[in-house]
């Protein structure tokens, strides 16, 4: 028998855009800017694939405003799924998350904070002297035993309450929304020479970067097909970078007055992000040279920008940000992803025992499960790996959720919908086609980033049928 404590509505508009904001705002701002560069080449273009991917963020958001508010309860995009399909698409959602997308999102963000810590404790670089012990050939650092200590130590705050995890997320997220503002305005207003014109004399030329062994920068021009596929794969980064908004639709049953504050914070919370992460690839073409934009030092784009703006203090400063950036998201990541998990349990696809809340009202099996499986992807190293190949799956689900939205109006006329997706159906048709878009051309520029996580995905079936099985018996 499952628990029959029921979560507690405690979270403000403010407090559900923060876990927006914050969810989305990890490592990925300060790095990603520099492949896209390598892929696309020029001033323009580097905006461009940004402009691309926040009007998609903000089109899909909008979108999911409607649906939230038909069903304001735990699960989000679990739930949107199983209601618009049936309960195995639902699953095989649920089942990706658990299994890859938020576990490796957690373990991806906690092994981001552990690296940049780094720069105070040198013991923290991955490199190789600092090998604790090798298993089957996998090296052990103490960077990911870090990271599975923060895991740890932000799941155990969770399962106290939502009060403390609230409490926890809108204090870090409006510390790097500050920071992050106060880092473009100074790179706009204190940098003593600016490149804004010469990179800009790029313009929209389209070419890709080929780096030889000795560090040197050729380019090759491309155009056509060629930079559709080029767009597409850099889009991998910025997808990444953007991605976790969703995650405020796990926790609606904690959320006061969901059926309009879910939709507002989507909105809120993925606009200010869209903003922030254009205005930063606008003052990075400020700060520094195209060259230098290509190939930063370990691709840490944003302490380069930092450290010509700041001095020497500018890596500690940047540091201290990326921690601040990565500890927050990595909060948002933990208390959202169980919320999932629960739901799953409570229709019988999960382990019986996540549908249970604890005395504090918050699954506290749930969220331990996933520290679990969160904590070993910090050990095998092959987090990046992994959520590169599932950069397809996310947005084929998120292109599933949204056609839900039109045969949910089909289906289920008369259900209250107390918030309408915004320039139905305009921007979801949009949304739908530029995901399938990028899609196709994943499949056919970088399938290395396809087969991989339809294959994880497509596990999922016999599970769904054992799971059936076990639970009918």
């Amino acid at each position: 028998m499952t628990d029959q404590k029921e979560f507690k509505p405690s979270l403000s508009l403010l407090d559900a855009t923060m876990i927006v904001a914050g969810s989305m705002i990890g490592s990925g701002i300060f790095i990603v800017s520099a492949d896209i560069v390598r892929h696309v080449g020029s001033a323009g273009w580097l905006i461009v694939v940004w402009l691309i991917t926040g009007f998609m963020t903000l089109s899909a958001a909008l979108s999911y405003g409607e649906l939230s508010g038909m069903f304001p309860k735990a699960g989000g995009q679990y739930v949107y799924l199983k209601e618009a399909y049936n309960p195995l698409v639902g699953f095989l959602y649920g089942w990706s998350f658990f299994s890859v997308i938020q576990t490796g999102t957690i373990a991806a963000v906690g092994v981001a904070f552990a690296k940049f810590a780094g720069y105070f404790v040198p013991s923290l670089n991955m490199v190789e002297e600092n090998i604790l012990f090798s298993v089957s050939g996998l090296n052990i650092y103490p960077a990911q035993l870090l990271a599975i200590c923060l895991v740890i130590a932000l799941t155990y705050i969770n399962t106290r309450g939502i009060r403390e995890g609230k409490l926890i997320q809108t204090t870090f997220t409006v510390s790097k929304l500050l920071a992050l503002f106060g880092l473009i305005v100074c790179g706009f207003l204190f940098v003593e020479v600016n490149h804004w014109t010469a990179n800009w004399s790029t313009g929209f030329i389209s070419q890709s970067a080929l780096i030889n062994e000795e560090g040197q920068i050729t380019w090759s021009a491309i155009g056509g097909i060629t930079l559709l596929g080029a767009i597409a794969a850099s889009m991998t980064g910025s997808i990444f970078s953007s991605d976790a908004w969703n995650n405020v639709t796990f926790i609606a049953g904690e959320i006061k007055n969901p059926k309009r504050n879910i939709g507002l914070s989507l909105f809120f919370g993925t606009l200010l992000v869209t903003i922030i992460y254009v205005s930063a690839n606008l003052m990075y073409l400020y700060v520094m040279p195209m060259d230098q934009i290509t190939k930063p030092e370990e691709d840490r784009l944003a302490v380069a920008a930092a450290s010509i703006i700041f001095g020497a203090a500018g890596r500690s400063i940047i540091a201290v940000l990326i921690m601040v950036s990565t500890f927050g998201c990595l909060n948002g990541l933990i208390l959202a992803g169980a919320r999932v998990y629960y739901t799953m349990a409570q229709d019988g696809l999960f382990f019986k025992k996540a549908g249970e809340l604890n005395q504090n009202f918050v699954p506290q099996w749930a969220l331990w499960s996933q520290a679990v499986v969160g904590s070993i992807l910090c050990l095998s190293g092959k987090y990046g790996q992994l959520l590169d190949m599932v950069s397809f799956v996310v947005v084929i689900f998120y292109v599933l959720t949204i056609i839900g939205i039109f045969i949910l109006r089909r289906k289920r006329p008369d259900l209250e919908r107390p918030y309408k997706a915004v320039g139905y159906p305009f921007l979801p048709l949009v949304y739908i086609l530029m995901g399938l878009t990028f899609c196709f051309l994943l499949i056919l520029f970088k399938p290395e980033y396809t087969w991989p996580g339809l294959i994880i995905t497509l596990l999922g079936i016999p599970i769904y049928f054992i799971a059936v099985k076990s639970n009918r018996s």
